[in-house]
Parts: C-alpha cells; structure tokens; sequence
C-alpha cells in the first residue's frame, strides 16, 4: 500500500470512484441488453449513450473547476457527529449542478 500512498484518499474520492465503476458497469450491461441506434440531438450530430456519458463527465469537470475557482471550497455547514463534526462542502452543490447538466444532455443531446 506504501506505492499509493501518495494519493489522497478520502472518503468522497473513494465514493467517487466505486460510483464512476458502478455507472461503467450499468452502462456496459445497458449496451449488451438493450442496443442502441445513434440519434441526433441538440449538437446535430449522432450519439450514442457512451457519447453522451462522456459529455456529461467532460461537463462535470468543467463544472467542479469553474466551481472552485469562482466559489471555492468552504463548508456551507457542519453537522454534529459525536465529538467531531462533518462539514458539508459547497462543492455538493456543484455536484448537484453537475448531476442535473447529465440529466438535461442525456434528455436533449
């Protein structure tokens, strides 16, 4: 484990990567079930739904980037566990954002 060490594993990071693996794996079982036909959208250009989860991801870096940069990473609040207490990043909010961009470019593109 001394190899990764290196990188910082969090919680959230960790949360992130098995959902990134999850959506992956759904996506890969939603090809082999159910085909699907490109189509055409809002870009004027064919997609598929890998297309399109791939623009949604691209959007989502850009989001959580511009995000920071503009907002940045301050709690917006702190819930009391125990004798700690968690801090509720203001980035779920770029994640809310984020999620609802995937929602509209898997509806419109």
């Amino acid at each position: 484990m001394d190899n990764i060490a290196w990188m910082a594993w969090t919680l959230p990071s960790a949360i992130f990567f098995v959902l990134l693996a999850c959506t992956l794996g759904v996506m890969t079982w939603l090809a082999a079930a159910y085909p699907e036909a490109e189509r055409v959208g809002v870009l004027r250009i064919p997609t598929t739904r890998g297309d399109r989860l791939f623009i949604s991801l691209i959007t989502a870096a850009v989001i959580h980037l511009v995000w920071i940069a503009l907002v940045g990473t301050d709690a917006i609040a702190s819930v009391p566990l125990g004798e700690n207490s968690f801090e509720i990043s203001s980035l779920w909010l770029a994640s809310a954002i984020s999620l609802a961009s995937a929602v509209a470019i898997f509806r419109t593109v």
